[in-house]
């Protein structure tokens, strides 16, 4: 129905610009996919390929905050894609029973994330002195495992990562961020081709997703700072405990 592909767009461009900002977007879109009756591993797997082109122009969108940081998104970028694709393979073999049981328990973690970032973020400054200019190997195991996070679900894979970069590495707040979106990119990119190539999605779903991320993506990088945190925070952990709720319900 028309009205249903209005909404998917109209929460793809609020996961975009979510996203780009901080990264919690998958807690707008998966709740909408699913309450429009799709299957919620598929509904996961098509959000996943949907929210592809928004993170593109989220990244793009912070592209001068990116120079100088080509080497180490390179290798950071490796970890990013070999967990991304461990995620996805236990999304797709894995009994989908598991993903039911599992994913109420990731989006409390992700909105607990959520809530914390402010405390993250002050923990963040306060061990910036203290950081490696590269991360070191601590740095690339984390960002391995939030690549797992990221192609096995994948709400609020920037808070995690933002919380890493930020306490691992010895740069501005706003780099730390251009980097996330390029990570998160990253894991999306890879578990979207592995999901095109063997999954079952729903295209519809897709588009719409895509659609809306894309204008949302620019729209969080270019004004999304301007959103107050707590609005924004309060409007994220409502949709996950909603999402909660509809999928214990079932």
């Amino acid at each position: 129905m028309g009205w249903e592909f209005a909404a998917i767009c109209a929460a793809g461009v609020a996961a975009g610009a979510i996203n780009a900002v901080v990264g919690s977007g998958s807690l707008i879109t998966f709740p909408t996919l699913v309450a429009m009756g799709v299957d919620p591993v598929v509904a996961n797997v098509s959000n996943n390929i949907g929210l592809v082109p928004g993170s593109f122009a989220g990244a793009y969108g912070y592209r001068a905050e990116l120079e100088g940081q080509r080497e180490r998104l390179v290798r950071l970028g490796s970890a990013s894609a070999a967990g991304s694709l461990v995620g996805g393979v236990l999304l797709l073999f894995l009994d989908p029973a598991v993903f039911k049981v599992v994913v109420p328990v990731l989006i409390g973690l992700a909105c607990v994330l959520v809530v914390a970032q402010p405390r993250l973020n002050a923990w963040m400054l306060a061990r910036r002195e203290h950081a490696h200019p590269h991360g070191g190997t601590p740095l690339w195991l984390g960002v391995f495992a939030a690549g797992v996070y990221g192609g096995y679900f994948g709400a609020a894979q920037g808070v995690l990562l933002i919380g890493l970069l930020g306490s691992l590495l010895d740069e501005h707040l706003q780099r730390v961020n251009a980097a996330k979106n390029v990570l998160s990119l990253i894991v999306n990119a890879v578990a979207a081709v592995l999901f095109v190539a063997v999954a079952r999605v729903d295209w519809t779903a897709v588009s719409g997703v895509a659609l809306g991320a894309v204008a949302g993506g620019f729209l969080g990088a270019r004004v999304g700072r301007r959103i107050p945190p707590p609005a924004l925070r309060v409007v994220i952990v409502c949709v996950g405990v909603v999402a909660i709720f509809k999928l214990v319900s079932g």
